[in-house]
Formats: structure tokens, sequence, C-alpha cells
């Protein structure tokens, strides 16, 4: 997921906020399969070459290599600010769910609160539609309040220290929310993660 030069021809700088075209009803307007496939192909790869940076950072933590961490996320966040600029979010409908997943992930992984949380906007949108799973939503709400520092909604933000939830709203139905999105109780995925570490 660096910035070497494109897989994927993005085009000019895009202005601060996503906006995306949209059809004369308002909609998404439609992407050609063949650019639909293109953008999933560059997605996936942003995220891949991402998440074997982080694997190799497990046994190596020099400056080199954080840097080429802290490298890899702005060019994948100015790549994807691009896509969405262009685009609008890429909805599991428009480039499938594995690379709408990867875009989440990308987004996640971005160094602009500004730009997540307008894509927050756009994916509590597609969700209401249809076209995005709804724990893609329940991530980037809690991310950004988490860093906003505001009570997130689904408990889905771990203190890296603590190993606990960042405060959460409403703690005593957090179940019922995330059941309300397709997670799984608070309890499990902290038990999954204990595992884990």
């Amino acid at each position: 997921m660096t910035g070497s030069s494109g897989h994927l021809a993005l085009g000019a700088e895009a202005p601060a906020g996503p906006v995306g075209p949209v059809g004369p009803d308002g909609t998404p307007a439609q992407v050609l399969p063949a650019l639909a496939a293109a953008l999933a192909q560059e997605l996936s790869r942003r995220a891949d070459e991402e998440r074997q940076l982080m694997v190799r950072a497990q046994t190596n933590t020099t400056p080199q290599c954080r840097r080429g961490i802290a490298e890899c996320r702005r060019a994948n966040a100015e790549a994807l600010k691009k896509i969405v600029h262009r685009h609008g979010w890429p909805t599991a409908d428009l480039v499938g769910a594995p690379a709408s997943t990867a875009a989440l992930m990308i987004l996640l992984h971005a160094p602009d609160l500004d730009f997540q949380l307008s894509c927050r906007d756009l994916i509590a949108q597609a969700t209401a539609d249809g076209r995005c799973p709804a724990p893609h939503h329940a991530y980037i709400a809690d991310h950004c309040a988490v860093e906003l520092g505001q009570p997130q909604f689904y408990g889905t933000r771990v203190n890296p220290v603590t190993f606990r939830p960042y405060p959460i709203r409403r703690p005593e139905t957090i179940d019922e929310r995330r059941r309300d999105v397709g997670l799984g109780p608070l309890d499990e995925q902290m038990r999954t993660l204990r595992r884990g570490a």
C-alpha cells in the first residue's frame, strides 16, 4: 500500500471534501464494470501492501520500518481521496465486498480525521441504502468518535495500552446496538482479541 506510481491512473489532486458523482435522481452515478474492477484491484493491492508491512513490523521495529508504514498510509489515503472524489465511497455493490472492506481499512489508517469524518457520513448513507455492510459504519463511527474524544457506539475500538474498549456510550445497551449492525457480543470480541494477543 505504498505510494509507488499507480496501477490505476487516479488523476489530479482531489479537493478536501469527498463528493463523488451523482445521477439525475441523486443516486451515485454508474461506473463501468472495467473501471469498477480496476478500482477493486487498486484498493485490494494497497490494503495488502500495508498488511504485509505491518506483519514485517512485528519482527522489525526500526524507525525505517515505522516510516515505511506511515508513508504507505499517507499514500493510500491520498489514493482513496481521489477515488472517493471521482466515484463516491467504494461500496460493496460497486467494487465488491472484499475491496470495499479494503477501502475501509485504508480509511481507518488514514492520517486525516476530516477525510474520515466525511467518509463516515458517506458510509452511513451507503449502509442505510443497503450498499455497504453495516459493520463498516460501526467501525468508522467508533473510530471517529474515539478520535474526537467522544464515547464510541459499538465498542469496536480497543485501547492498545489497557486492552479494554475505549469509553462506550450507554454501555448497558451495547450488545443490542452491536447485534443491530451484525456484530457479536462485546465480551465475545474481547475474548477473541485476548486469545490473539
